[in-house]
């Protein structure tokens, strides 16, 4: 586990140094641009990997020292002073903020990164360092493509953060997805993807859940596996879905897909 951390701790650093050279570039009018966030322009999105910085960093410092973590109204103050920024303002504080995460991730040692126990308020348990530095990841790399699709409608998600990501998915699927969506339908789809190459399947029934490649399923879905990742978090409009993804079936369409995974 303690590899998985490094890995993970890796990509957030190797993200951070990509987005933050974009957003020192970045002139006024580029800040409030709208995003891929349909609800967000891009000072926006930068508010919000900022302000999620720092509630992250204060988890992490409550756990390190054996002190209380930052409750609800902890977090209430940080969006609401966030909110009150101007998109300047919100840029430069989601470059120092960031920093500061991930360069306290980097600081843990490895005994640190394979014992240590993180308490997340939306969790029942506390959980190691890879899966909060994980779940900071997954955040990160999917709101960067939202600052980064602004300026580049092919834009992708990054390939250090899409290969961790896609063993962690998961994790959520059963919260991201609306089995809802196909009106009672059932469903097996294999899932194909590239870059990485994996083979897995997706079971739409009463809940959405990931299983094994199912032997006879009613689609099939090849896509690149940043592709997969965003369609499970709503990032997956025709408009930003590469020619490349294909769905083979008799019953299901890519956007019986999209209706399952609306994003949130």
């Amino acid at each position: 586990m303690t590899d998985r951390a490094d890995q993970i701790i890796d990509a957030l650093r190797s993200g951070h140094d990509h987005l933050a050279t974009l957003v020192r570039g970045l002139a006024a009018d580029d800040l409030t641009r709208p995003s891929g966030a349909s609800e967000w322009d891009v000072s926006q999105v930068l508010s919000h990997l900022g302000s999620g910085a720092e509630i992250n960093l204060a988890g992490l410092e409550a756990t390190l020292s054996g002190t209380a973590g930052p409750d609800g109204d902890f977090n209430k103050s940080v969006w609401a002073r966030w909110d009150a920024m101007s998109p300047a303002e919100r840029a430069e504080g989601f470059l120092t903020a960031n920093e500061a995460l991930v360069s306290r991730y980097e600081s843990l040692d490895a005994q640190t990164r394979e014992e240590l126990r993180i308490k997340l308020g939306f969790l029942p348990v506390p959980v190691d360092v890879a899966t909060a530095a994980g779940l900071r990841l997954s955040e990160f790399a999917h709101h960067s493509w939202d600052v980064e699709v602004a300026f580049d409608p092919a834009a992708t998600l990054a390939p250090a953060a899409a290969e961790l990501l896609l063993d962690q998915v998961g994790m959520l699927i059963h919260f991201i997805g609306k089995a809802d969506a196909l009106a009672g339908r059932q469903v097996g789809v294999a899932i194909r993807t590239t870059s990485p190459e994996r083979s897995f399947g997706l079971a739409v029934g009463d809940a959405v859940s990931l299983t094994d490649e199912p032997a006879q399923p009613d689609a099939v879905l090849s896509a690149p596996a940043e592709w997969w990742l965003r369609l499970t978090t709503g990032r997956h409009s025709p408009e930003h879905t590469p020619s490349v993804v294909t769905l083979t079936s008799d019953s299901l369409t890519l956007d019986d897909l999209r209706r399952i995974f609306p994003g949130f």
